[in-house]
């Protein structure tokens, strides 16, 4: 496995580096630690470039003294640039197979919202992503893998189920039933039939409660206790899945990057970038190798 981890001096970035250096990753994996000084307006004054170098390689290397303290031996680059793109170019010259990036840089101000960093990594890497919230948790994590048994969601599952975690670590399965249809407007409702709208939301959960059994197959041949429930659509699956994610305190969301309905707007699903932005904990969304 391939990760590039992505840093700089800020506090999230500092929790981006301990889950690297904490959590168990496959036989073989490597780390490059990446940190981009993006200048502005300091190309024309030479020392104060020197001194956003400096601070830029003196991240890399406390990241790389961090990661060796737990038996990793990372790759350093310090490159300049846009930040958003030295991240996806590398990314894609290495062949990651996984990102890692803290939620908010240095320069952001908002607590829970994505920086401008993180969302466009995670809508144009050519790899997983994993945008780090919360700190690294010693022992037994919580996953909840979300799911619409689509391909993506499938490749999440067995991305869970395919790698090493602390031993104790229970997956939480959620799928959430579409409507099939797009409803109209409230004051329109009456005119669909009753019961052909609840024969449409029974085979909406037959599917949702499919790909939960889908996924719970995938995770326990990786050895790992699984339980799944098939939600109604008692709200946006956005919603639904981070209600659930705070009622079983996951320490980790996982999702797929696309669900059945494909590419729509951006290059990373709806849903998923959705969760990625208002979560309360890390994220980390699996792009599907075609």
């Amino acid at each position: 496995m391939k990760i590039l981890l992505a840093v700089d001096s800020s506090a999230q970035s500092d929790r981006a580096v301990a889950i690297v250096a904490d959590r168990p990753w496959p036989p073989n994996t490597t780390v490059e630690v990446l940190s981009v000084v993006e200048p502005l307006y300091a190309w024309d004054v030479p020392s104060l470039m020197e001194t956003l170098n400096q601070m830029a390689d003196e991240s890399v290397q406390a990241a790389a003294q961090q990661l060796r303290s737990s038996g990793i031996q990372p790759t350093t680059l310090v490159s300049c640039g846009d930040a958003k793109a030295a991240i996806v170019d590398r990314a894609r010259e290495m062949g990651a197979d996984l990102v890692v990036v803290g939620s908010h840089g240095v320069t952001s101000v908002r607590r829970f919202l994505l920086g401008s960093v993180a969302r466009a990594v995670l809508r144009s890497a050519p790899c997983s992503v994993e945008i780090v919230r919360a700190e690294a948790v010693p022992g037994a994590m919580k996953i909840l893998l979300a799911t619409d048994g689509s391909q993506c969601s499938e490749a999440a599952a067995r991305s869970i189920a395919e790698r090493p975690w602390p031993s104790g670590t229970k997956v939480r399965i959620l799928s959430v039933a579409e409507h099939p249809i797009r409803l109209p407007a409230a004051a329109d409702r009456h005119r669909l039939d009753p019961a052909a709208m609840k024969k449409l939301e029974e085979a909406a959960i037959e599917r949702a409660q499919g790909a939960v059994r889908s996924a719970e197959k995938i995770i326990r041949e990786g050895s790992l206790p699984a339980s799944g429930t098939a939600a109604a659509p008692s709200a946006t699956p956005k919603e639904i899945i981070l209600q659930e994610a705070a009622e079983c305190g996951a320490h980790l969301i996982v999702v797929g990057s696309h669900g059945r309905r494909g590419i729509d707007r951006f290059l990373i699903g709806s849903v998923s970038e959705a969760v990625a932005i208002h979560a309360l904990c890390s994220v980390e969304v699996i792009r599907h190798s075609q």
